[in-house]
């Protein structure tokens, strides 16, 4: 109704100056010998001619100058601005509160994109899993959450050069290798190395290509497989020992009905001594092999409960330097203990860890006795994540790096007389604890096993 009204207000006016204009033009031909009666005619008509132009071009004009208005504030996002709906022209009033509808709903659409801006950051800050957009001209970081810089343990990041100058590996295998299909990296962080999925995709923006990252620390997840897989194969192994009992058993039942039948009729049935011997000498053999194989895996088997209690830390390691202490003597060998004191207790299964760190510093005496300045060290600290951590750490001729991750699988060893169960046991005891294994190791630098009690 409202733009009936402007279409017939503006038909009027157009009227109004096309009969202003056709008087004027009827006037200058009839007058046009009266020179003095044609002036005083054609001046008050110029007059109202001028007055009809100016109304018109103010009447069409200011429509077109309320929509470049409203276009203005869509364009710089001010939804502040509020058009008069209650005074003007009907149609102008009409105009306005349909702008105003507009910017009420552009309004709502802005404030529901920035909850849902807010709701997904809020989310991604949360997750465990680190996520990263950067420019991949520049290296500009475009967005990172905390648990990406938890994973690479850096305080703030804002450029991925930083990363270059610090850490050269740990750049090109993030940023120089194509992860599109997923890959699995180690990253070495300062107190142990952690494996990392990492995943990545290309997209475009307005201002350039970028580049976008997830790493996820799979070290936990990989942990909780292995031990799984650890408990099938004792299962199994536990299935093959019964399996390799059978036979004895039957050998030693066949052996034993022989002796009986010789003893009820001698004549009759009599007793071969030599096939007697290899007899018994099997189950000899056989026994022996088995009773070595059940102690080395009853050491992994048995351990399933703990008896959790608080334990000083400083009788702890007195206990270990009056066990072990003069035996690294004899050997050369300086063993030291330090303590932080900032909490001289921790909540473990003494009997466990106890035997868990003297497995450690044999290992290290192992590696170490061959320097003439071996040194073992065992120290307790509280890292800045609120981790108790024992340490043991030793300047012997290290571990080589394809095989340290292989170190806790049982029954894995590099050693003639080893059994591959040691650091295994250790690793149970800890999973046990909820607590983490760590090692760093340098090829004839040392090596530091780091316990990782939980906060």
């Amino acid at each position: 109704m409202a733009y009936k009204k402007y279409k017939l207000s503006l038909l009027i006016r157009i009227v109004l100056l096309f009969l202003l204009l056709a008087v004027l033009a009827f006037v200058l031909v009839i007058l046009k010998t009266n020179i003095s009666f044609l002036v005083l005619i054609v001046t008050p008509l110029l007059a109202l001619i001028g007055i009809a132009v100016n109304n018109l071009f103010k009447f069409t004009t200011r429509r077109f100058s309320e929509i470049d208005s409203f276009l203005e504030s869509v364009l710089y996002r001010d939804f502040s601005v509020l058009f008069n709906e209650n005074s003007g022209p009907k149609d102008v009033r009409e105009l306005h509160k349909k702008f105003n509808k507009v910017h009420h709903t552009l309004k709502n659409i802005n404030k529901e994109k920035q909850k849902q801006h807010l709701y997904l950051q809020k989310i991604l800050e949360l997750i465990g899993t680190g996520i990263m957009a950067y420019n991949s001209d520049t290296g500009n970081i475009l967005w990172i959450n905390d648990a990406f810089k938890k994973i690479l343990n850096v305080p703030s990041l804002k450029n991925i050069h930083f990363i270059e100058k610090r850490k050269p590996k740990l750049y090109a295998d993030l940023f120089k290798t194509n992860h599109v299909d997923g890959n699995t990296i180690n990253i070495e962080t300062a107190a142990s190395k952690i494996d990392v999925l990492v995943s990545s995709a290309q997209f475009n923006m307005e201002d350039g290509v970028f580049q976008l990252l997830v790493l996820q620390n799979i070290d936990d997840t990989l942990n909780q497989n292995e031990n799984e897989a650890w408990q099938k194969l004792l299962r199994v192994m536990t299935h093959e020992i019964m399996n390799s009992i059978a036979p004895i058993s039957s050998l030693a039942e066949t052996l034993q009905n022989n002796i009986r039948q010789s003893l009820e009729d001698p004549s009759t049935n009599k007793l071969d001594v030599h096939d007697l011997d290899i007899g018994i000498d099997s189950i000899k053999k056989r026994s022996e092999g088995l009773m070595k194989f059940a102690k080395t895996y009853r050491g992994l088997n048995k351990i399933n409960h703990l008896q959790v209690e608080k334990v000083s830390i400083e009788q702890l390691f007195h206990s270990l330097e009056n066990l072990l202490g003069p035996s690294l003597q004899s050997k050369s060998i300086k063993l030291n203990f330090t303590l932080d004191g900032t909490e001289p207790y921790i909540e473990i299964d003494r009997h466990l860890i106890e035997q868990v760190l003297i497995n450690l510093v044999l290992n290290s005496v192992e590696a170490s006795e061959k320097r003439r300045d071996a040194e073992v060290t065992v120290s307790y600290e509280k890292r800045i994540d609120g981790h108790p951590t024992i340490k043991v750490t030793d300047n012997g001729k290290g571990i080589d790096d394809e095989i340290t991750d292989k170190v806790f699988v049982p029954f894995f060893t590099t050693k003639k007389k080893g059994s591959g169960i040691g650091l295994s046991l250790c690793k149970q005891i800890m999973l046990l604890h909820k607590g983490k294994i760590k090692i760093v190791s340098k090829t004839n630098r040392g090596t530091v096993v780091s316990l990782l009690f939980p906060k």
